[in-house]
């Protein structure tokens, strides 16, 4: 009945949606996106029970595990547009993602311009077989629904779906103002990033659970592998894919039934088989499951990609896409949150009563009713943000900025860490995934879905000891050990909270992840790099610094919530950072001279001979290093007195019904890419708000979620409900009654809207 009720308290917001929505479409089968929950129209209702603010990586798979209690009413607000009217730029993966920058980094709007010159003169009706795939067919690609060959060669940064972000002048960085791309769109990041699934390690997420009062059975590895496993659906590369990149795995550690497909791509280029062996010979370990907790060393890894169409894997499409219709459930986009609403009549303890939103900076302000919960996860920047224009973070800063004080909380936007990298180019005579693509195009035979599922993979995890040497090694950690007191006046707070939060932090990765197998520098092979200036194909190798003892702050300028936060990472403030990428940058030219990847390098054209001695390396990296698109940490789960701003619980401190659940809580960086470890975080979130409600206890970190297997690998394969649905498992004919009453509600969910 709660279901119905909400149907027929909608409020018409249509007023405050004026600027429409752009991205309205139906699919290739006529159906409306609308009985996706999706809200097309700007009705919602006035109150719901949790309000998530940001439908990104975490907060759709958050949305659809809550609203799997059927009487439970949940609403995302996401400031981005849908991703419809460019779905075939967020689910085809684009080849260009890791162009010259490797990683997660995306082509730029020059390179996806310029891409898409190359296919448009290429002709837009590709016939193609699938080469590489189990179904040998041969058919255009435009006939797949959603895979149109146009879409392969762009990407959403630079455009209206990413947040567009850029740092201040970082005066260690050659004084430039760097870039940080985050997806504005349903799915968030999730939607345009380079779709690397890597997990962190055992060592790291267990430091983790030690820096946080009563947290070891929530957030220490049995609890997030156990939820990294159920996000996962794991499928294994076909034989020829894994003998050609010489790909070890482990099925035992992956998820098999959960709603974020992984898997290898469905064609491997050739030279990604000599990755591990190059490695083996200068003596970095080879990883056989680099997914159990072991997460060093080098592996192929696997990627978010649905083997069954060979499309990007996201949390829009694997949450909340495969859904029937819930009227309990309400996804909102094109509305940012200006802030939270507080009852102020408890000081100590605010408690949340609603969320206001406007459809644009010119729309007029709506307000939701918050009947339990607001659960921030707009991610390391926007959670933040939301936090201060709501009178919650520093004092300082928010007096500053003009926004009246709430709850002075020191630590909001302090801590933030990131991965930074560059790498190291040569020339080859070899065949690259662009030149492939290109003599496939330039011949007029297109390029088949599986060959264009083609993402970097070739990765490795190196440590103090590879990158310094046995004997160098504790030198070098007592000289960052010596270096503390320094480093503490780098600290951008006034508060001591803060600085002691800094000081343990920096303690955990010296003690711990210095002195463990545990990478501080990430290496990435990259074959999708544009050509050299004579044509040349060409090959890269990226060094990426994994544990920064450089930390910064995010902050508030102004109380206008669509002026963008200040972003000030203080990029190599600490000279460690310096040395670690500067050595990991020399390994990553070993790697390049050394056999039997040696055999298809050519000339080194960046940075060149030129650069040899540690002076050369310094000035060269400080000018070219960027952001690998990972921050995290700006919303520590830390105690209150080391400047933590969330509990174990992922509640803010101070505030009554407030959590966050996105990478902004994690204290540490982790040597991994960031999207399984949030994934895993917001399938915890919702286990510890569900149990919170249901009546059931908070389940053991090692408890079975009791996911059925999917009926198949299609992208309509819906969530699996997890254990905590007891609602819904503990009475089977309260659950017949509740599906008419679903039913019923559908269908006047159709009349009214």
């Amino acid at each position: 009945m709660r279901s119905l009720a909400l149907l027929l308290a909608t409020a018409t917001l249509a007023a405050a949606y004026d600027n429409g929505h752009r991205d309205i479409y139906h699919d290739n089968y006529g159906q409306d996106l609308r009985r996706r929950n999706i809200v097309y129209d700007g009705h919602i209702a006035d109150s719901y029970d949790f309000v998530v603010v940001g439908g990104g990586t975490a907060g759709l798979a958050i949305a659809s595990r809550l609203s799997e209690d059927s009487n439970t009413t949940v609403l995302v607000l996401e400031a981005g547009d849908t991703g419809d009217a460019v779905a075939d730029s967020i689910i085809c993966p684009p080849i260009l993602l890791a162009y010259v920058g490797g990683g997660d980094r995306a082509p730029s709007p020059q390179r996806a311009t310029e891409a898409h010159r190359t296919r448009a003169t290429a002709g837009g009706h590709c016939q193609t077989r699938f080469a590489f795939s189990p179904r040998l067919v041969s058919t255009p690609l435009t006939s797949f629904p959603d895979v149109p060959v146009n879409a392969y060669y762009s990407g959403l940064p630079g455009t209206s779906y990413d947040w567009q972000y850029t740092t201040v002048k970082q005066p260690n960085a050659g004084n430039r103002v760097l870039p940080w791309a985050r997806g504005k769109v349903l799915g968030g990041s999730s939607a345009m990033n380079g779709m690397y699934t890597v997990r962190p390690s055992k060592i790291e997420v267990d430091a983790w659970a030690g820096l946080i009062d009563s947290g070891s059975d929530k957030w220490n590895w049995d609890a997030l592998f156990t939820n990294m496993k159920e996000s996962e659906k794991f499928t294994p590369p076909s034989s020829d894919v894994q003998a050609t990149g010489n790909i070890k795995y482990d099925a035992a550690s992956r998820g098999t039934s959960g709603p974020v497909h992984a898997t290898y791509p469905g064609y491997m280029v050739p030279i990604v088989g000599n990755w591990t062996t190059t490695l083996a010979d200068i003596g970095v370990a080879v990883a056989n499951d680099a997914y159990g907790g072991e997460g060093w060393g080098a592996f192929i890894a696997s990627s978010s990609i649905n083997p069954s169409n060979w499309t990007r894997s996201y949390s829009r499409s694997a949450y909340i896409d495969p859904l029937p219709p819930r009227t309990n459930l309400a996804v909102l986009p094109n509305a940012t949150v200006t802030r939270i609403l507080f009852d102020n009549s408890n000081k100590n303890n605010l408690t949340a009563t609603g969320v206001e939103w406007a459809a644009s900076a010119n729309a007029d302000r709506q307000t939701v009713k918050v009947n339990k919960e607001v659960i921030l996860a707009g991610g390391t920047i926007g959670s933040p943000h939301v936090l201060m224009l709501s009178g919650v973070g520093p004092a300082d800063v928010l007096k500053s900025a003009g926004v009246d004080v709430k709850l002075d909380l020191p630590g909001v936007g302090q801590h933030v860490q990131d991965h930074i990298s560059t790498q190291v180019t040569w020339k080859t005579n070899a065949q690259t995934a662009n030149s492939l693509r290109a003599q496939n195009l330039a011949a007029g035979s297109g390029n088949s879905p599986a060959f264009l599922s083609f993402i970097n993979s070739a990765t490795a995890y190196v440590n103090v000891t590879d990158l310094l040497g046995f004997d160098f090694a504790p030198q070098f950690r007592q000289q960052v050990a010596d270096a503390l007191p320094s480093a503490l006046a780098t600290v951008p707070s006034k508060s001591d909270e803060v600085k002691k939060g800094y000081q343990a932090l920096y303690n955990t990765t010296l003690n711990t992840l210095l002195n463990s197998p545990v990478g501080l520098i990430e290496i990435l092979l990259s074959l999708t790099g544009a050509p050299a200036s004579d044509g040349s194909n060409t090959i890269g190798i990226q060094a990426a610094l994994q544990h920064p003892f450089s930390h910064g702050q995010i902050y508030i300028t102004s109380s206008d919530p669509f002026t963008p936060p200040a972003i000030d990472p203080q990029y190599l403030s600490h000279n460690a950072d310096v040395v670690i990428l500067r050595e990991g940058l020399k390994l990553v030219r070993k790697i390049g001279n050394t056999a039997p990847l040696s055999g298809v390098m050519g000339d080194e054209i960046t940075p060149g001979p030129s650069v040899q001695s540690d002076d050369d390396w310094d000035k060269w990296l400080a000018n070219v290093v960027g952001t690998e698109y990972h921050p995290s940490c700006s919303l520590a789960m830390l105690p209150r007195e080391l400047g933590g701003v969330v509990d174990a619980d992922l509640k803010v401190y101070g505030l009554a019904n407030v959590r966050v659940a996105d990478a902004s809580v994690f204290p540490i960086q982790f040597s991994a890419h960031l999207q399984a470890p949030v994934y895993g975080l917001a399938e915890q979130a919702a286990k510890l708000i569900r149990a919170t409600y249901n009546g059931v206890g908070w389940p053991s970190a090692n408890q079975s979620s009791g996911n059925a297997s999917a009926s198949g690998s299609s992208s309509s394969d819906a969530p699996k409900p997890t254990a905590g649905n007891q609602q819904q498992d503990q009475n089977g004919a309260a659950s017949m009654r509740a599906s008419l009453g679903l039913a019923f509600a559908s269908v006047l969910a159709a009349l009214l809207l």
